[in-house]
């Protein structure tokens, strides 16, 4: 399949003026201020919140059937197995 190119094609100055021109005697398309457009801006963050305790992201070797065992249980696997292995520390001593 050919890999198709995409080209933005930006209007001219003089276009622009004349569409800034038509816009702007449109009363339904009256751009915002810079203080109405803050005041529709979402107060919301993206994506997941910071957590308290940052983890650290590392490449883990694992069986198969432990990693199966816990996707198994849904969603959250991850932290279960995090989980597990805090509650592992806690009577193992490591070196």
């Amino acid at each position: 399949m050919p890999k198709l190119k995409h080209r933005t094609i930006l209007p001219t100055p003089e276009e622009d003026a004349i569409i800034t021109a038509a816009a702007m005697a449109d009363p339904d398309a009256i751009p915002l201020t810079d203080a109405e457009w803050a005041a529709v801006q979402p107060q919301l963050r993206r994506g997941r919140p910071i957590a308290a305790q940052t983890k650290i992201h590392t490449g883990l070797r694992l069986d198969a059937e432990v990693v199966a065992a816990f996707k198994a249980g849904g969603r959250g696997w991850q932290t279960r197995m995090n989980d597990a292995l805090k509650d592992w520390l806690k009577t193992h001593h490591t070196a």
